[in-house]
């Protein structure tokens, strides 16, 4: 029987080769731990990594039996072991760094791997050369994430310069300094070009996840930068596109008041003839006693004792599908702002309209088309049999000259219509705008090393009235 003085006199039943060749097959439960016993090998450079597991037992709060705490203390030994195992990378695979404090730079010497592709950037720097002349040379830098993001995973050593006499090593001749340690890269690199603790766990973590990870605001004036957001600039119009355009909207109006069709969107017609505009859009806006939208100004105070705002536009980020090029960056698909949980306050409305006042307006998302697997399968086979002959034969024909003449001369909108014939055209969901927004930031909250997102959207309620 089972009690508190109880201890364990066997050993444990030795698996059921049918039973191991389950639990092998099971991906079991990912809130659950490792059972680090069953690691085939302690004593191995590269240990493997178990999948997880059922628990034996639940925890109570007694402390449990002799036998319970025999197996925790046995798991416990056997996590311990796994970890103090040395970590192995091979030579031929590992890339090589110098890091220069004064520069808060890496300079890679050797490069290996995919890594470089979306890391680093060309800078150039005075080369000594033998005839004591200074030449530029190009060469490959890391910012002090990206370094120390390469040195924890293990893909890149990183030495420091010294003035010190140093031991010759095989397959490390050709290097210059002392190798750095990654808690002495962490020492040495957190806390420089505004790099924080928080900030590298936040690179790290999307850098796992396998997206780009950019500087917002460049360090240099040789790292590479997304073009810039398009201005709302409004552009010049000529005379005779007003003239048109003014002649265009009174023949509108017009055809409007005599036409026969009814549109259930504008149900009055009577527009700018009695008093004013006599639509839904301006009897709401005249019922308005609040101003709203935002180009309307906050009316805050800020006085020159107010601290810097922590909520600044730190990263920018790209999916792993965005087609990237690191000398010349498109424009981000996130961006990013990094603070810290425990000291940083929720952002106020006047941060927010500043950090989206950096941020360009997004188009409204695109309609989904919900298709089903069968009418995929159809469209395909149909797309697959059909010739060129077929699909040239089924190219709608042109339009003649009186024709285009009639649509320049009586727009079909004019008779609230498309071109298609007659259907009369309904606006589009606003749900999916109104849930997105016009512009979004994702902030990103780092409490103790846990990292949180939260994505905020700037609100397009005034352009999607409901009535």
């Amino acid at each position: 029987m089972d009690d508190n003085l109880e201890t364990p006199f066997a050993a444990p039943k030795p698996d059921i080769p049918q039973e191991r060749e389950e639990d092998e097959q099971s991906s079991g439960d990912e809130d659950q731990g490792p059972d680090w016993t069953k690691i085939p090998g302690l004593n191995v450079a590269r240990p493997v990594i178990p999948k997880r597991g059922e628990k034996d037992f639940e925890p109570i709060a007694q402390g449990g039996s002799g036998l319970q705490r025999h197996v925790l203390d046995r798991s416990r030994a056997a996590m311990l072991e796994a970890l103090k195992a040395t970590r192995t990378i091979s030579y031929k695979s590992v890339s090589h760094a110098i890091w220069y404090p004064e520069l808060s730079r890496a300079h890679v010497t050797v490069a290996r791997g995919i890594h470089f592709t979306t890391m680093g950037h060309s800078v150039a720097r005075p080369a000594p050369v033998p005839e004591d002349t200074k030449k530029m040379q190009k060469r490959l830098e890391l910012l002090p994430e990206e370094a120390l993001y390469l040195v924890e995973r293990g893909a890149m050593y990183c030495w420091k310069p010294t003035d010190e006499p140093i031991h010759h090593t095989a397959h490390l001749d050709d290097m210059e300094g002392v190798p750095m340690t990654v808690q002495q890269a962490f020492a040495e690199m957190v806390g420089t070009e505004d790099l924080t603790l928080e900030k590298y766990q936040v690179y790290a973590y999307l850098k796992r996840l396998g997206y780009v990870v950019t500087r917002a605001k460049p360090p240099s004036s040789d790292y590479p930068v997304p073009p810039p957001f398009p201005s709302k600039a409004r552009t010049s119009t000529s005379i005779l596109a007003r003239s048109y355009g003014a002649m265009t909207s009174l023949l509108a109006r017009l055809v409007r008041v005599f036409s026969t069709s009814f549109d259930w969107w504008r149900p009055i017609r009577c527009s700018r003839w009695l008093h004013h505009n006599m639509s839904n859009a301006s009897l709401y806006k005249s019922l308005r006693f609040l101003p709203s939208g935002h180009d309307v100004p906050l009316h805050i105070q800020r006085t020159p004792e107010t601290p810097p705002s922590p909520y600044e536009i730190f990263f920018h980020l790209y999916k792993p599908s965005t087609p990237f090029k690191k000398t010349a960056p498109p424009p981000p698909d996130f961006s990013v702002v990094v603070v810290n949980a425990r000291t940083s306050p929720m952002p106020t409305i006047s941060e927010l309209t500043d950090l989206f006042g950096q941020l360009p307006e997004l188009p409204p998302p695109a309609p989904r088309k919900r298709v089903s697997f069968a009418q995929q399968k159809l469209a395909a086979s149909s797309a697959a049999s059909s010739t060129p002959s077929q699909a040239k034969a089924s190219a709608p024909a042109e339009q003649s000259l009186s024709t285009r003449a009639m649509a320049w001369l009586w727009p079909p909108s004019w008779f609230g219509t498309t071109q298609k014939g007659g259907v009369q055209t309904r606006p589009p969901n606003p749900f999916p705008s109104l849930k997105m927004g016009n512009k979004v930031v994702v902030i990103a909250a780092v409490d103790a090393g846990t990292i949180s997102f939260f994505r905020f959207g700037q609100g397009v309620f005034t352009e999607w009235p409901m009535a």
